[in-house]
């Protein structure tokens, strides 16, 4: 059963973390010749910030009841919310035993993974605490759930069948899905004109109820797990799967799958992982929502690296190397392949996780993390921005004149005259379909209105190939405190389509 630190435990590890170093710090310098008075200058200058440190610890823990919001990351509850955390015991919760590196249930039966570290720092932060509910696998844990054995399910797409006994939360880690294939498998553009072809998936996911609504061209067959529906595709047992960009890249490494190659990409198919709570607790939502907004864009970062795997075994046989002593030359050229084959490979995750295919634009992936980090600067600095939404007018009426084709070219031609038109700060991405969507860093409401009024013209005056002129409305909107990324949203979408309703071709401002 697993648990998580209360203030005090976190003041002693803190503590003791500091004082550690600190002396690690004192003894490296020790160990150099003739710095007597530099080492006695560190040590005495770890001693005082050692006391420092316990001084605080000491006045956080001590003061009066009430004064809990200051150290909790600012996060302000409600007074119902406030006694709901003082008197709720443990909250259980559910978990993917076998999602790695997500989250696992390891053999000492303890969580772990990117979905451990990032629960137990939204746990720590809101005051609960939460207990791990041993399952031994993804439909055990689904089943206990919906069965109200536990309170909350750990890291989650958000989706309709989910949502008749679940709330959700914001996201607490975004990563897109991939399509990974054989290597001697062609480059997937669109899923739906693959014909004859078996994808495999595990049951109960995401993927697989999105799959079944959206692509019935393809022939379904169910794993009991994410790693044996890789392990299928690269048996040939089947032809396609799709996985977490993370997982794949993880897997493919640990496992030595190298003849598997990421084929193409699902962009509304991205994760957007969420807690999941039990209609029932509203109260317990809400709390972990706002635990859940105090984590930063850097802090995924940090926790994601920590368990993505860097170092990768080559799975070489020394064994056979040694017996027979000729082939050395040969292994160690395998190796020289297999590290340019990885490298191949992490940079072409890297582009994928990032940039829209067609346009070469960043994609809704790269728009969501950028959002949010804006966000944060927004509120720590008190410093404006504002977004641009664009959508091409008639855009429809190419597609069915001119074909697809025709339409593709459009819309690379509209992503390099965003690029050729936008400062280098601002952060330009293809939102979906015709839509453009601009992020305008430190840009307060007239000069994101002046920049879209710029590109409005330029619109008018640019000659397209095929379709000769096109024109463009727009939607401009800033960010006013409180905003989340939907309500910026919401209101360039509103904005825009006031430009479309006063006849297109121009500008809005809400």
């Amino acid at each position: 059963m697993q648990t998580f630190p209360t203030q005090t435990a976190w003041c002693s590890d803190a503590i003791a973390r500091l004082c550690v170093s600190g002396r690690k710090v004192a003894g490296s310098a020790l160990e150099r010749p003739g710095e007597a008075t530099t080492t006695r200058k560190i040590f005495w200058k770890w001693h005082e910030m050692c006391l420092g440190f316990v001084f605080l610890c000491l006045m956080m823990l001590l003061r009066p009841a009430g004064a809990g919001e200051a150290a909790q990351r600012y996060i302000e509850f409600t007074p119902a919310e406030k006694a709901y955390i003082e008197q709720v015991g443990a909250i259980k919760m559910c978990v993917d035993p076998d999602w790695a590196p997500f989250e696992s249930i390891n053999r000492q039966g303890q969580h772990e993974g990117i979905a451990a570290d990032l629960i137990q720092m939204v746990a720590s932060r809101v005051g609960l605490r939460i207990e791990l509910y041993p399952a031994r696998d993804w439909d055990e844990s689904l089943a206990a759930s919906k069965s109200k054995r536990c309170q909350i399910m750990s890291f989650l797409n958000q989706t309709p069948t989910r949502e008749v006994w679940l709330n959700f939360t914001a996201p607490i880690f975004f990563d897109p899905n991939v399509i990974i294939t054989r290597e001697e498998h062609g480059f997937v553009a669109d899923a739906r004109g693959l014909q004859n072809e078996t994808i495999a998936l595990p049951r109960g996911t995401m993927v697989e109820e999105r799959v079944r609504r959206d692509f019935p061209n393809l022939k379904l067959v169910l794993t009991a797990n994410e790693p044996e529906a890789m392990v299928w595709v690269s048996e040939r047992k089947a032809d396609l799967t799709i996985r977490s960009l993370i997982v794949a890249a993880n897997a493919i490494k640990k496992e030595g799958l190298f003849n598997l190659k990421i084929s193409g990409q699902i962009p509304e198919y991205a994760n957007q992982l969420r807690i999941g709570v039990l209609k029932e607790e509203g109260l317990l939502r809400s709390i972990l929502d706002k635990g859940v907004q105090t984590i930063t864009a850097q802090e995924r970062e940090a926790v994601s690296n920590k368990h993505v795997l860097i170092n990768v075994q080559q799975g070489i046989d020394y064994r056979l190397v040694w017996q027979i002593l000729v082939g050395a030359s040969f292994v160690l050229l395998l190796v020289i392949l297999w590290n340019r084959k990885l490298n191949a490979l992490n940079v072409e995750l890297e582009r994928l996780s990032v940039t829209d295919r067609l346009t070469g634009l960043f994609n809704r992936v790269k728009l969501d993390g950028a959002f949010e980090a804006e966000i944060h600067r927004a509120i720590r600095f008190k410093r404006p921005f504002s977004i641009i939404m664009l959508d091409i007018d008639h855009f429809k009426d190419v597609n069915d004149t001119h074909g697809h084709q025709v339409g593709d070219q459009v819309l690379v031609a509209v992503a390099r005259l965003l690029k050729a038109n936008t400062r280098e700060t601002d952060i330009v991405g293809r939102w979906g379909g015709e839509e453009f969507l601009i992020i305008c860093v430190q840009t307060d409401a007239q000069g994101a209105l002046k920049l879209a009024e710029n590109l409005c013209l330029k619109f008018q005056h640019h000659h397209f190939a095929v379709v000769h002129h096109k024109t463009a409305s727009l939607g401009v909107t800033t960010y006013l405190a409180g905003d989340q990324s939907n309500d910026m949203v919401a209101r360039a979408d509103a904005a825009l389509y006031a430009a479309k309703n006063k006849g297109r071709n121009r500008v809005e401002i809400m």
